[in-house]
């Protein structure tokens, strides 16, 4: 088998993650070494103010403890980092945490919250160049009103929806794509609610007062903004997937026989993805129905958080092919946009639009109607391709959103267009490899809108940079490699924004 059998370790040994993220004294800087405050900014096109530079994350480890009486979450984050530069100061993305302590390899230190950073002050600088762990104590309410949150709060637990910029409202860390990390999460919740995150269950530990831990690690690094953390009355339902890859789904007990026909379908869609980009990335794949009927709970259908897809619940309560394109677009995120993640936000064409390609091509090979009606990849990209100036002036070109439309339909059908262009001007074979390639090369890593030009180039033998940044960043719509006849409908004040909503997540997607 491809891959790895679930194992059980001591407590000790799982726990001492956290033990192992210890600093030795020779971290801090010598007294010749002044340093500087490091940056407050990775220098996103689309979020400037996510992300810090001066370090770079190796390893989370969060451990959470959720009071249902209370409904806080008491936690403490232990970070691993290695400085890029001597540090006089650090910060990490944080917002609406109650910050109670923080600690540098070891010893107290200096903080403060100004807006959405937790600026941290060691008691003496840091070396470039070093590896320390900063520990950071602190309470969350999920139920909290912020300007944005990632918490999700349901009636029995919570549950966590990052993305795009919102994984500092559950945990401090370098909110951005372009710094994955390794994680641990060690879960308490009361008897009979059941913690779940990201990766696999390694240790199971029933406590005094009514307890139990439950410590989940990932085998690959990830983006914050793909952690899942939930706690509620859940049962977890294991099958087995294509060459023995173990599946996990996690229900809400009360829905467990009616959800069953939706989950039952996941080892085919595993199958037929990994026939066209490999074998599936991770350890283990699964779908977790929110336990919420709240219809403002979460402004999308689905969220391809690391190992475990978010769903409104009730939506998987549909017949297959009212929810087979959508549950092939979220599974495969795990390859676009999990285990390749986008090296900026405005690289998130390559997300989306890769996620709506494979989607409808498995619609149409079922002979599923799309939203508009259409059975074919031909046709849809004919309807598309005549909106794309429209979608150009409303939204900006592919690879150029703002914060805004971020999660316009440009990023999702406007990529899926590019890439119908690409495997039309090099044919299927060449594409095949193009997208096989890219995943390879980047993964468990993050990669940008050049790296796949880059790509593409390479594989094909030809230079595609003219080409494909025509498609990405031009104003105008390019001709259509093997359609000469397509037209694009011209742009007037009139003409309605369809299908470009600029909402979180996943609502395009569910144009399929």
């Amino acid at each position: 088998m491809r891959y790895r059998t679930r194992v059980t370790a001591p407590a000790t040994l799982l726990l001492g993650t956290a033990v192992a993220m210890t600093t030795a004294p020779s971290a801090f800087a010598a007294p010749e070494e002044t340093g500087t405050p490091g940056p407050e900014t990775l220098g996103d096109p689309v979020y400037p103010s996510l992300g810090n530079d001066g370090y770079r994350v190796s390893a989370y480890h969060l451990d959470l403890a959720y009071d249902a009486t209370t409904r806080l979450v008491e936690a403490e984050a232990t970070l691993r980092i290695r400085t890029t530069q001597a540090l006089t100061r650090l910060s990490l993305d944080a917002l609406g945490l109650d910050i109670r302590a923080v600690r540098v390899a070891g010893r107290p230190a200096g903080h403060e919250q100004v807006d959405e950073k937790l600026r941290i002050t060691p008691d003496a600088p840091l070396a470039q160049d070093t590896s320390v762990t900063v520990c950071v104590e602190y309470t969350a309410d999920p139920r909290r009103q912020l300007a944005h949150t990632a918490w999700v709060a349901t009636p029995d637990g919570f549950a966590v929806c990052p993305q795009p910029n919102s994984a500092h409202t559950v945990f401090p860390c370098n909110d951005h794509p372009a710094d994955k990390a390794d994680f641990t999460f060690r879960l308490t919740v009361p008897n009979g609610l059941r913690g779940v995150a990201s990766g696999s269950l390694v240790h199971t530990e029933s406590l005094d007062g009514d307890r139990t831990a439950y410590t989940y690690r990932s085998r690959s690094p990830i983006a914050t903004e793909l952690v899942q953390i939930t706690v509620g009355d859940y049962v977890v339902k294991d099958r087995q997937g294509p060459h023995g890859l173990p599946l996990r789904d996690v229900v809400p007990v009360a829905r467990e026989a009616a959800l069953e026909p939706a989950l039952a379908l996941t080892p085919a869609l595993v199958e037929w993805v990994e026939a066209r980009l490999g074998a599936y990335p991770f350890e283990t794949y699964g779908l977790l129905p929110c336990n919420s009927d709240d219809p403002n709970a979460f402004d999308f259908t689905g969220l391809e958080t690391q190992t475990l897809t978010l769903y409104k619940p009730n939506y998987l309560l549909q017949a297959e092919p009212k929810i087979g394109s959508h549950m092939m677009h979220e599974l495969v995120h795990s390859y676009f946009g999990n285990s390749v993640s986008p090296a900026t936000w405005a690289d998130l064409w390559l997300n989306e639009g890769h996620a709506d390609f494979y989607g409808l091509l498995y619609r149409y090979e079922r002979g599923w109607a799309d939203s508009l009606g259409l059975t074919t990849m031909e046709a849809r990209m004919k309807d598309t391709y005549a909106r794309g100036d429209q979608w150009r002036k409303s939204s900006g070109p592919v690879a150029s959103p703002n914060a805004a439309n971020l999660f316009d339909s440009q990023r999702y059908l406007g990529g899926v267009l590019v890439l119908y262009a690409l495997r039309q001007a090099v044919g299927q074979d060449v594409f095949q490899a193009v997208e096989r390639t890219f995943l390879e090369r980047y993964r468990n890593s993050s990669a940008s809108t050049e790296d796949y030009i880059a790509v593409a180039t390479e594989v094909s033998g030809q230079d595609q940079s003219g080409f494909l940044r025509d498609w990405l960043y031009g104003t105008k719509t390019p001709r259509m490699p093997g359609h000469p006849d397509w037209t694009v409908t011209p742009v007037t004040s009139t003409l309605r924004r369809s299908q470009s909503p600029a909402s979180r997540h996943h609502d395009n997607s569910a144009t399929l």
